[in-house]
């Protein structure tokens, strides 16, 4: 498979973003009060370099295998950490990592959405997808971290 100039630019694009989402998880994961908040960051970082190592194969000229049918955002089940009524700064911190982050999702998804059909090989606009549902999952994980531990 050999890619077009714009087809290489748009991956190289998305790499920048997933890049720089795997910087900010470890950042956030090393400032996250929460065990479990680390945690989701550290397995959100994993996902996220999963994404950049699937781009640099497409950009070397193969496409990576994709599970299309992914269901870690409606599986994820956060453990409490944060009572409803608990307003500590601690909690306000982490809730400020979370909503961050699930704004950067909506932005990521986004990307793939909008770059999905700049790519003319089938294999790779599944790949694209794929990872544009995955996205979809971190923020879920992410709001379902928030919920359940009573954070707006």
């Amino acid at each position: 498979m050999v890619l077009t100039e714009k087809e290489a630019t748009t991956i190289k694009d998305l790499q920048t973003q997933e890049e720089t989402c795997i910087k900010k998880y470890d950042k956030y994961g090393q400032q996250a009060h929460d065990t479990e908040l680390r945690n989701l960051f550290q397995t959100l970082k994993a996902n996220e370099q999963e994404h950049y190592n699937s781009l640099s194969q497409v950009l070397k000229g193969s496409v990576p295998a994709c599970n299309c049918n992914d269901s870690r955002g409606k599986d994820y089940s956060p453990k409490r950490t944060y009572d409803q009524m608990t307003n500590s700064q601690e909690k306000k911190d982490d809730c400020f990592l979370a909503t961050d982050c699930i704004g950067t999702e909506k932005l990521v998804s986004s990307e793939y959405n909008t770059n999905v059909f700049t790519c003319s090989d089938s294999q790779v606009r599944k790949l694209l997808a794929d990872i544009q549902i995955e996205e979809q999952n971190h923020a879920e994980m992410l709001y379902k971290y928030k919920q359940v531990n009573g954070m707006q």
